[in-house]
């Protein structure tokens, strides 16, 4: 029979392999991708645990800010091209009612689903960008607040080369970033993008030495805890929506918003030290 969307996930939970890893701290927590020696590629599995972690954490009031990482020597290769091959094979079997709808349902409320965690979410998410991130996994970078890079990080355009459009936001988030003739320009080339040239290009906030990659991105992290927390909720909503609206949309939503934090203890502290 061919496989639906409810088989796929029944399917990668009753893989039992930690594909994913947490680690807390006071305040926040680091998310690691654990499956190095397949450059933490978006297996169904892997994926479905990564959006249980995220679904999770990003509840979790006490939970400030998230580091998303992967094991050594990469960040993630994108999704997994066995699956994809899976996937095509099955559309062209005459008994699959399902058809495209199934792997729609995929990208949609697990590719998707995870972005939409990351950029929705109040919580602050830094990317750290260990090595080669590609498709998916590059979204899933892009969709973060920050993004720190190590010097042995590479974006790899792989979308045009497989005869995929950029996805999971990616497109978005290229055209915002680059331009459109810029973005174009990703797309057809194919080119590998080292670490130095996505700082140039802005499509990460900066370069580290490798060896204190996850110690900057914890910095991030502590200086959100460092902000009194309301400021912190209601500021990166704010910044998202900004990007979208014109100046006087967003002088106006400020103009509402920022009368709430003259209410905090916090404000009148802060007033009253350097008054």
């Amino acid at each position: 029979m061919p496989l639906t969307y409810d088989g796929l996930v029944a399917r990668a939970r009753a893989d039992t392999r930690t594909l994913v890893q947490v680690e807390r701290h006071d305040g926040y927590a680091v998310v690691t991708l654990t499956d190095p020696a397949k450059l933490n590629i978006l297996s169904a599995a892997l994926t479905v645990q990564l959006h249980d972690h995220l679904a999770g954490l990003t509840a979790e009031p006490e939970i400030r800010a998230i580091v998303l990482t992967g094991a050594d020597p990469g960040f993630s290769a994108g999704g997994d091209l066995g699956l994809m091959a899976e996937v095509v094979e099955q559309l062209a079997d005459p008994e699959d009612e399902a058809g495209s709808t199934t792997p729609w349902r995929w990208i949609r409320y697990q590719f998707g689903a995870c972005v939409r965690l990351i950029a929705g979410a109040d919580t602050l998410v830094v990317s750290a960008l260990n090595g080669p991130a590609a498709g998916v996994g590059l979204a899933l970078a892009f969709a973060s607040d920050l993004v720190v890079a190590s010097e042995r990080a590479m974006i790899v355009p792989a979308f045009g080369r497989l005869g995929l459009l950029p996805e999971v936001g990616t497109s978005w988030h290229l055209t915002h970033r680059l331009g459109y003739q810029r973005a174009v320009q990703y797309y057809l080339s194919g080119e590998h993008i080292d670490a130095a040239t996505a700082l140039a290009l802005g499509l990460v906030n900066e370069v580290v030495p490798h060896e204190t990659l996850l110690d900057r991105a914890r910095r991030w992290c502590e200086r959100a805890m460092a902000t009194p927390e309301h400021a912190q909720l209601m500021t990166l909503p704010l910044l998202r929506q900004a990007a979208g609206m014109t100046w006087e949309q967003a002088l106006t939503m400020e103009e509402f918003a920022e009368p709430n934090c003259f209410t905090t203890s916090d404000f009148a502290q802060a007033i009253k030290k350097l008054h």
